[in-house]
């Protein structure tokens, strides 16, 4: 960074005129934050509000965010006349769930696959309309099962909200912390001004100091957001055995995982992260929302009695 060539009497007057500022509004905020701390209700009120908010923000954001998705698919929904073993298997399988069956959309998605929104009651299942046409009557009732267990443990919502309560957290701590940052932007920015490199002032170490502080809260909500990543992909896991479970055979499911893999191509977009998971390096893996595909047909194949390989027809 070079010096300004601004005398340094005038660059001294703004640096401390910068710094001056960020104290008043530093002591503004942290005033007002201690007003609020000190009328503040018990800590059972508390935290029944912010949880209520929470959990408002994040259903809002979840019915929302689902109606767009929705839009967005130019979806329709599939008349039973059209697809009467379909329904009657859906049927069978939301009895033995104990939810209610969801309505079925179809649409023409990036790649041949099918994902579940909403919960027990009152549940979508959208379908790629390619998936009707690769996958037997056997490994389509294995997805049915797979995401109708998701409807069952309202997963998607359960994530939704999860997300919602971390940016609530991140939120509070920022502002909690909000005084003493501007404090200390303030003693940098002086700093720099001070030393003749206005520009300077992440370097000096109030800047230094700032950017730790900042790169702590990032990294506590990255730690998390790993860890909801991580329920994520074991809440496939669990979808997976809930279908093997009610259905009774693994492979169909296998079958139906590995003809999916088969057909997909790698694309990111809308839907990337309701696609199944795909073989990638560690890093990848950890900011999956799913397992690998290879992982979850190994479960499989491990859960079939005498095994066998999914890639070949098995008369079931």
């Amino acid at each position: 960074m070079g010096r300004s060539t601004l005398p340094r009497a005038l660059m001294a007057a703004v640096g401390l005129s910068l710094l001056v500022c960020y104290l008043l509004v530093a002591t503004a905020g942290y005033r007002l934050l201690a007003a609020l701390w000190a009328t503040r209700p018990d800590p059972a009120t508390i935290a029944a509000i912010v949880g209520g908010l929470t959990l408002l923000s994040g259903y809002l954001s979840y019915r929302v965010g689902t109606a767009r998705l929705l839009g967005s698919l130019d979806a329709v929904e599939l008349p039973r006349d059209r697809a009467p073993g379909l329904y009657r298997r859906l049927d069978e399988l939301a009895a033995e769930y104990g939810i209610d069956r969801p309505r079925v959309l179809v649409a023409d998605l990036p790649t041949p696959n099918a994902f579940a929104l909403g919960g027990a009651r009152g549940g979508t299942l959208v379908l790629d309309r390619g998936l009707l046409r690769i996958l037997d009557a056997d490994e389509l009732e294995g997805i049915l099962a797979h995401e109708l267990a998701h409807l069952e443990s309202y997963d998607a919502l359960v994530q939704t909200l999860a997300y919602s309560a971390l940016r609530t957290l991140t939120g509070v701590i920022f502002l909690a912390l909000f005084p003493f940052l501007l404090a200390v932007t303030g003693f940098a920015q002086a700093a720099a001004w001070l030393a003749g490199r206005p520009r300077s002032w992440p370097s000096t170490a109030f800047g230094r100091l700032r950017y730790r502080i900042e790169q702590g809260v990032l990294t506590v909500f990255s730690a998390v957001t790993l860890v909801l990543l991580a329920r994520s992909r074991r809440r496939e896991y669990a979808a997976d055995d809930r279908a093997v479970v009610t259905t009774g055979n693994p492979l169909a499911l296998a079958r139906a995982l590995r003809k999916i893999e088969r057909y997909a191509e790698p694309r990111w977009g809308l839907l990337s992260l309701l696609n199944v998971g795909t073989d990638e390096d560690g890093r990848s893996r950890m900011l999956s929302t799913h397992p690998s595909t290879e992982e979850r047909i190994d479960r499989l194949i491990e859960k079939a009695d005498g095994g066998g390989d999914p890639s070949e027809p098995l008369h079931l």
